[in-house]
């Protein structure tokens, strides 16, 4: 990991071939579809080259290109969340995790100050996502159950 301009960014040695997201498997509703929009968005922004050409449609109007790819949608229990995303940063892949706190929070500075008072190893995550080679990350999801 190294730092540009105050922001992290994780450079992968190779262009991703995979994007799957592991969600707790206790959410839903409104907490769920805000932690997916929350890491989907921030894997956009580091990964731009995941995201596929533009469409075209018969009337010639363009549609954003969208991820040709797919992404899994998976879920896991809070300890194992924690494990895969340990499990995917020894293997390289990167990870963008988003904890409880992203939810509890009012604004982004509480958020920051409530992650600079809690250790990785104490962080409940609400959902990680994990990005790299697709056989790396099909492995490191297998023990993982298809949301429903």
């Amino acid at each position: 990991m190294m730092v540009e301009n105050g922001e992290f960014l994780t450079v992968l040695d190779i262009i991703p071939t995979r994007c799957t997201l592991v969600m707790d498997n206790t959410l839903s509703g409104g907490a769920l579809a805000n932690a997916i929009a929350v890491i989907a968005l921030t894997v956009g922004k580091r990964h731009p080259v995941l995201m596929g050409t533009d469409l075209l449609d018969a009337s010639g109007e363009a549609h954003p290109g969208l991820i040709p790819t797919g992404v899994p949608m998976l879920c896991a229990n809070a300890e194992h969340l924690k494990e895969l995303r340990l499990l995917a940063l020894e293997r390289g892949c990167d990870v963008v995790d988003f904890s409880v706190e992203g939810q509890q929070t009012k604004n982004y500075q509480e958020y920051l100050d409530a992650t600079r008072r809690i250790s990785a190893e104490n962080m409940k995550y609400l959902g990680i996502a994990l990005i790299g080679p697709k056989n790396v990350v099909s492995k490191l999801t297998k023990r993982c159950d298809i949301m429903h």
